[in-house]
């Protein structure tokens, strides 16, 4: 099974202390021995350097991209096809977010249909699993 990996995870690991952290650190672990089959897209990794650069810890980004990139095996590029599929979703789910429709999107494109993160509202897309990271 691969698991799509959603920007809050290595986000948390990076971050101060916060009861998602240590699920993340768990999570990220296994990514890393190779117990579980993941992959990422170019458009989480656009996530962590704008958020980074946003609050001025452009340090930060270029920390958590790098150790990101190190562990996640697969960064699936965000194509033509991906923002179509992207614009389907925010016409079907009046709920969800671009960002989130493009993860979607991506994963629907790749027939993955896990993701890992700590966003709720992955839970509204159809054929979309979240993992339970408890």
């Amino acid at each position: 099974m691969k698991v799509f990996i959603d920007s809050n995870i290595p986000m948390y690991v990076a971050g101060q202390e916060h009861p998602n952290r240590a699920s993340a650190l768990r999570f990220l672990a296994q990514v890393q021995t190779g117990e579980l089959d993941a992959c990422t897209s170019t458009e989480v990794l656009q996530e962590i350097l704008y958020r980074y650069s946003a609050i001025g810890r452009r340090d930060l980004a270029g920390q958590v991209y790098d150790l990101f990139v190190g562990v996640c095996p697969v960064v699936l590029p965000i194509t033509l096809a991906d923002t179509d599929q992207a614009l389907a979703l925010l016409r079907e789910i009046p709920q969800i977010s671009a960002r989130d429709a493009v993860h979607a999107a991506v994963m629907r494109n790749h027939s993955v249909e896990c993701v890992a993160t700590f966003d709720q509202d992955f839970d509204r897309v159809p054929g979309i699993r979240r993992l339970d990271l408890r």
